[in-house]
């Protein structure tokens, strides 16, 4: 049906949220009849990103990337992070009047100022500028989408996400041996995931960070009580996620958490603040709780039962995503997307 391109600096090794959202997403475009090619560092040396080694940024030259968009045939082209690959898409396409998306995983400009003192309304205004050229800008929820265009962002479409539930469901065994309840966090170890406001608490039982990141060491310095697992990917993650009575999902600054709706997929309910990501995964959904007193969330998490949260995630679905997905590009260049029939929901 069509040829998609994808541009992205985020990409394997990584993981993380948005590698695997667009891992999900190409995967189920294909099923659609979309041919999917992707430009991400996995095609360049690279070197490691300034206070955040984990994440390789490609050493690409103007010519190479202007050469694979040149050639790659692709009717749609999708311009997914704003780091070096996304700078040189957007410049070629912008020069040569080809219309593409962008999507906003991140919030970037609150990244940076947790690192280095550079003012929000700067990096705002580059985001602006970087987003503003594309036909949409495609985010993941109502509060970013407010977010965003009080800030002048005019380009904004919805774009939701999904779980896989064959992968995360409640009937994996339990594979922490430690005292309950437990209460846990899955994901990146970086100190923007506010991991500390989870570890002070005085909760009953034991916590276990499950991830890795440049915040590891420092983290198990100060709280050595905590059980870090490392890295966990495929059914041994799964199997993690199940073993939690309670995610705790302190952050302050994800634009969704797909770690959220993973927990709930796995029948663990969440503990939260009340703050952009949460709010629109939970809303009123009583699969978790969210409370500017964590420890008091992750304390009335407890009492929710499991079956609640495992059929409320059944409502998200990756097929429904990248149905959403190609629906915006295809308005974005001006073409409509034929019938295309979903498959069942898995139960």
């Amino acid at each position: 049906m069509s040829r998609l391109l994808l541009v992205s600096d985020a990409w394997h090794p990584q993981i993380n949220g948005v590698v695997r959202t667009l891992e999900r997403t190409l995967e189920e475009l294909e099923t659609f009849g979309v041919a999917c090619e992707t430009l991400t560092p996995a095609d360049y040396k690279t070197i490691p990103c300034p206070t955040y080694p984990e994440i390789r940024l490609a050493l690409a030259t103007p010519w190479s990337v202007y050469g694979r968009l040149r050639d790659s045939g692709a009717e749609l082209i999708h311009i997914a992070t704003e780091g070096p690959l996304g700078v040189l898409a957007r410049r070629w396409c912008v020069r040569n009047g080809v219309r593409f998306t962008t999507s906003y995983h991140t919030r970037f400009p609150e990244y940076v100022a947790a690192r280095i003192p550079v003012p929000l309304d700067w990096t705002y205004a580059w985001m602006r500028y970087f987003h503003g050229a594309a036909a949409a800008c495609m985010v993941a929820t109502p509060t970013l989408e407010r977010d965003l265009a009080a800030r002048g962002f005019t380009n904004l479409v919805r774009w939701n996400r999904g779980v896989d539930h064959s992968l995360f469901n409640p009937d994996h065994r339990r594979v922490l041996d430690l005292p309950r309840p437990i209460f846990g966090y899955v994901g990146r170890v970086a100190i923007e995931k506010n991991l500390s406001a989870f570890l002070e608490l005085d909760l009953p039982g034991s916590k276990v960070v499950v991830g890795d990141g440049p915040a590891v060491a420092d983290l198990q310095r100060r709280f050595p009580d905590v059980v870090f697992t490392g890295a966990k990917v495929g059914r041994e993650l799964a199997e993690h996620f199940t073993s939690l009575d309670v995610f705790v999902f302190p952050s302050l600054t994800d634009t969704f958490g797909n770690v959220v709706i993973e927990a709930l997929a796995s029948g663990v309910p969440v503990a939260a603040f009340p703050v952009m990501g949460p709010i629109d995964v939970i809303g009123d959904s009583r699969t978790g709780v969210l409370d500017n007193d964590l420890r008091k969330a992750a304390l009335a998490a407890l009492e929710i039962p499991r079956s609640r949260c495992r059929a409320y995630a059944l409502g998200f679905s990756w097929e429904a995503s990248a149905r959403n997905f190609l629906e915006n590009m295809l308005a974005a260049i001006g073409h409509e997307l034929p019938d295309l029939p979903l498959r069942a929901a898995a139960e």
